[in-house]
């Protein structure tokens, strides 16, 4: 609560709602505290091992309290409104991306509701990764189904009016009087919580038989969270252990392979779980069914990337070789070393002054790679806060019990950054324009502390160059 009229500001909601939704979470699918419990523990040897190495990417307290949640949405109606619940927790949307095009498409497209600042990162940096259908893309749906998908979605409600009432409030005002911030956090959670209502079990299979992702969006009445992601230090590690519980994970870690200073992302899960759900069939009848469409998500995060680190990361997921090949790659595109990688122009980082470094009368370089072999400066990685939307579309699809149909000679629709922000009335903020002012900040920051002129950050060899090089096998 502020001192300035008692309100309850966007920072405490959004830790409020993030814990109660981890709460819900945890009664609906048990394993997911399974999860979180496994996480800890490997959390807890990871610091102890090296404290310092720990929390490179965030103090433990961040990285304990941290959660991406993953709902999924039917129409720009529908995404609007979740933006203006996010809005009142001082979550923005942050990127574009078009899972359709992904290596195992789904037919939706996405953003990540999160803090952008970095102390509200530091306090709480709850994330949700938001998805929507596209309904008009022919690939998936013919313009029968749209028709008929469109008219269900707008016939239901998701959002009530009171709690879109409080959110715009709350977003305004910058917090809500106690007795509000109550009301709306219970509202807010209660709408993301799973429904008891009898599945139309023919129009779930319809759709089902498109995308399962399109069934779970569009064959029920309401959204709920798809899965609810806690952080984890050592990815790898979390692997083996909820293995060795006999939870059964997805076949592989998605992301950047192990290994080295970590950059992006990496993500696994457990593969999503029966959970019972009352069918209506066409009769009209209501029997015991089940659905498996849910699972627990984990994530290891590294270093933002800059622009040539990015194009690196995309040459390597377009290798098609074999594993051992693909690795050896990895460690030509990428040092292991974070200091090597942040001076060869691959990583967004904190280029911070090192104040007791002995000078004797020396002048410090004018640049920022020798600055650092020097020891001018230091460079703290600025943590991914981001998705990446191959390895999305590829948790999505490793969780369900069919890929669907996608017809290739059918045309698509238009999605991009400009039709998000236009169905959501908001300006989506670029993550790499994020990243990258972080870094040119703090750059110019060290060069004034340092008495120099503006300093450029370091330049990336070229991407052919790296790639041309030979690569041995394993």
């Amino acid at each position: 609560m502020s001192a300035d009229g008692g309100l309850v500001g966007t920072t405490a909601l959004r830790a409020r709602f993030a814990a109660a939704l981890s709460a819900l979470y945890a009664t609906e699918v048990p394993a997911y505290g399974t999860l979180v419990e496994v996480a800890g523990e490997v959390n807890a040897a990871v610091l102890a091992a090296d404290p310092e190495a720990a929390q490179e990417l965030g103090s433990i307290e961040r990285v304990t309290a941290e959660r991406h949640g993953a709902i999924r949405v039917g129409t720009a109606r529908e995404l609007a409104q979740v933006g203006q619940v996010f809005a009142a927790l001082g979550m923005r949307p942050v990127g574009f991306y078009d899972l359709r095009e992904a290596g195992q498409p789904v037919p939706v497209v996405s953003t990540a509701f999160r803090p952008v600042d970095d102390a509200e990162l530091a306090a709480n940096p709850f994330r949700v990764f938001t998805s929507v259908l596209a309904t008009d893309d022919r690939r998936f749906f013919d313009a029968d189904l749209q028709a008929r998908l469109e008219a269900r979605l707008a016939g239901r409600e998701l959002f009530s009016p009171a709690l879109l009432d409080l959110a715009a409030r709350a977003e305004a005002d910058g917090g809500l009087a106690p007795d509000d911030a109550d009301a709306l956090v219970g509202a807010a959670t209660a709408a993301f919580a799973l429904s008891p209502e009898p599945v139309d079990a023919a129009w779930y299979a319809e759709l089902e038989r498109v995308s399962g992702v399109a069934a779970d969006i569009g064959g029920v009445g309401s959204t709920h969270v798809n899965h609810l992601t806690p952080r984890v230090l050592d990815i790898d590690a979390l692997y083996a252990r909820m293995t060795e519980r006999g939870v059964t994970m997805i076949d592989a870690i998605q992301g950047p392979p192990g290994g080295g200073a970590p950059v992006l992302l990496r993500q696994t899960s457990f593969r999503a779980l029966s959970e019972p759900r009352a069918m209506r069939d066409p009769d009209g009848s209501v029997r015991a069914g089940a659905l498996r469409v849910r699972f627990g998500e984990v994530e290891a995060r590294g270093c933002a990337v800059t622009p040539a680190g990015r194009a690196r990361y995309d040459a390597w997921m377009a290798a098609h070789s074999s594993a051992s090949h693909r690795d050896v790659l990895w460690r030509r595109l990428f040092p292991d070393e974070a200091d090597a990688q942040a001076a060869a122009g691959l990583t967004q980082v904190r280029w911070v002054p090192v104040a007791d470094r002995p000078r004797d009368g020396a002048t410090p370089p004018h640049d920022l790679a020798r600055l650092l072999a020097d020891g001018w400066v230091r460079a703290e990685p600025v943590v991914y806060e981001d998705f990446l939307p191959a390895s999305a579309a590829g948790i999505f699809a490793s969780n369900l019990d069919g890929t669907g149909e996608r017809r290739e000679d059918a045309g698509g629709s238009s999605r991009d950054a400009g039709w998000l922000a236009d169905a959501l009335g908001r300006e989506v903020l670029d993550p790499a324009d994020l990243y990258a002012s972080t870094s040119t900040t703090s750059a110019a920051e060290a060069a004034r502390a340092l008495g120099l002129p503006p300093l450029e950050q370091p330049a990336a060899r070229p991407l052919g160059e790296v790639l041309d090089a030979p690569v041995a096998t394993a």
